[in-house]
């Protein structure tokens, strides 16, 4: 495993993340992990394999089973020896934000309340890295996020503070990442979605802020896994639609036939290109069974050559499949 600091944070972490959306199983019904059809037995499996593989960061939230992956992740491995990040969920209940009025999304004593749960949950040690789990810099001018994450300081509920960003909107938080007011950023990155590199990324780097990339493998369709004809019984059956489909297995194809060998796979490439030079810190991915595990961590050795690099940001691909509400 390769390791990276994350911005001003001067937290060493691998540049491989456990996302641990997908885990979970044995949480309440009607849950996100449900969907993924986890259970905690495998789950843990793969969180031991990742710390085995040297994995140290893992990101989870609030709202992953209402809570159970922050716990499932607290009772499995050993706090003091591994980075957690974790998010506030909005009030609202919107993803991406919408509502303007912040005090109807983020009010000083939710976030507090909601932090505190967390740090609960995650065995009563410090949150690495509590985040915002969306944002609209319309709210930068209010105090409110300032104050909260002051006292949660001040408390030692958490360490440092950041943002995620919404679905495909890196420009919403060029506010906030320029006044330097947080640590971290985390964004959607990956082989087709490139538009943090525009704006987004030089600014982090200048003001030395970390940069967490999510969905690198585009929710499944960078894996090189899918076909035509496979379905979903989940959301994603509205993330890929089968025009959608048809067009993404199309792509991957071409790529999967230029850049794959014996020594790496299409997902290893699509991670690696996270990686590069003036890209993410780190690359978040879900593993949910122990060959994931093995398959990421491998990413990060994998080479590519100037000219594969210009191939891979010749793919670049301005679509965004989210729902405005979810």
């Amino acid at each position: 495993m390769q390791y990276t600091t994350l911005g001003k944070t001067n937290l060493k972490i691998s540049r491989i993340g456990f996302g641990a959306w997908g885990i979970g199983g044995g949480a309440p019904i009607h849950t996100w992990q449900d969907m993924w059809k986890a259970n905690d037995i495998r789950s843990k499996k793969s969180l031991l394999k990742a710390y085995d593989s040297g994995i140290n960061f893992y990101d989870t939230a609030l709202t992953y089973a209402n809570g159970h992956s922050e716990r499932l992740i607290a009772n499995t491995l050993n706090r003091e020896n591994i980075i957690v990040a974790t998010k506030v969920p909005p009030l609202d209940g919107h993803w991406p934000a919408q509502n303007k009025d912040i005090n109807k999304v983020f009010p000083k004593e939710y976030i507090i309340e909601k932090a505190r749960t967390s740090f609960k949950n995650l065995g009563g040690k410090p949150i690495d890295i509590l985040q915002l789990h969306v944002w609209l810099d319309e709210w930068f001018d209010s105090n409110v996020w300032r104050e909260a994450f002051a006292v949660l300081r001040k408390e030692g509920v958490a360490k440092f503070f950041g943002v995620s960003i919404n679905d495909h909107d890196p420009n919403s938080a060029l506010k906030i990442v320029e006044s330097g007011e947080i640590d971290t950023i985390q964004v959607i990155y990956n082989i087709f979605d490139q538009a943090p590199k525009d704006k987004l990324f030089p600014l982090a780097r200048k003001k030395n802020i970390g940069i967490i990339a999510r969905v690198p493998l585009d929710e499944g369709g960078l894996t090189g896994t899918l076909s035509a004809k496979s379905t979903f019984n989940d959301w994603r059956k509205d993330y890929f639609t089968p025009a959608r489909l048809t067009e993404i297995v199309k792509r991957v194809n071409r790529m999967k036939v230029k850049l794959i060998n014996q020594e790496r796979t299409i997902a290893q490439i699509a991670l690696k290109f996270c990686l590069l030079d003036n890209g993410a810190d780190v690359a978040i991915v879900g593993m949910r069974n122990p060959e994931h595990v093995r398959e990421n961590v491998k990413s990060v050795d994998i080479n590519l050559s100037s000219e594969e690099i210009e191939y891979l940001k010749n793919q670049r691909w301005i679509r965004n499949f989210y729902p405005e509400d979810v």
